[in-house]
């Protein structure tokens, strides 16, 4: 999903006091709401390392929230072209407005190559995937593998086969990965994720939370991220 910040109305006030960084008591906690097939979320991720490469005065425990922008899709994916008939109406529009996302995501190094990808997948064992590797302190690692394999190489990350080597590359057992994903573990933590996110308001992705309190939707610049920082510090430090 393109900017937009929630809500709106609270964080502008909010923002208008706050100007100056300020130096947090500890590790600030911060949830990412993405999903794996969102180039935004991986355009967001991306951002969020530039407003922290900017802010060494700041660290995050930073841990992946599921959310399923396509919760009914079938276990094994549909073909590109006709995800793209059924959500755009066709490749046509589809090809323009992929192209506009490659161009920001160019921006910010970032290489996405839609032309590879052939279909589309079920997004719901990936998630699980980055639950289990969170097992292994590999989330990050995991969310950044399984985005570089969709959106630069176009693999299937709904094939479990392809989940296993992706595991793999980061250093997780590959039969082990392939025995979790035959199983049903973790799936209904990733489905109850997604209920907690909407019931929360969330309606897009990402979105970026901090403290338990803060809240902004989008793949926002790291000056707003920065200024989402301020605030959140700033009501941690006045308890």
């Amino acid at each position: 999903m393109g900017p937009s910040i929630w809500p709106e109305p609270l964080l502008a006030r909010r923002l208008q006091v706050m100007n100056v960084a300020l130096r947090p008591p500890g590790r600030l906690p911060a949830e990412l709401v993405f999903d794996l097939v969102c180039p935004w979320c991986f355009i967001g991720l991306r951002r969020l390392d530039r407003a922290l490469a900017r802010r060494p005065d700041v660290r995050l425990d930073l841990s992946f929230q599921p959310f399923l922008l396509n919760p009914e899709m079938p276990r094994g994916g549909l073909p590109r072209s006709e995800y793209l008939m059924r959500k755009y109406g066709g490749e046509e529009r589809a090809r323009r407005l992929h192209a506009a996302i490659t161009e920001v995501a160019r921006q910010e190094g970032l290489v996405l190559r839609f032309d590879l990808i052939a279909r589309t997948p079920a997004s719901l064992d990936a998630h699980r995937l980055v639950r289990f590797a969170a097992r292994h302190s590999l989330a990050r690692e995991a969310v950044e593998a399984l985005f570089s394999a969709y959106f630069q190489e176009g693999r299937d990350i709904g094939d479990a086969v392809q989940l296993g080597a992706i595991a793999a590359a980061i250093g997780l057992s590959a039969a082990e990965v392939l025995r979790f994903l035959a199983g049903h573990d973790e799936a209904d933590a990733v489905a109850a994720e997604n209920l907690r996110a909407h019931r929360l308001g969330i309606n897009g992705v990402p979105c970026l939370t901090l403290a338990g309190r803060h809240a902004i939707s989008g793949a926002q610049e790291p000056e707003v991220i920065s200024r989402l920082l301020d605030v959140a510090i700033l009501e941690g430090m006045r308890g």
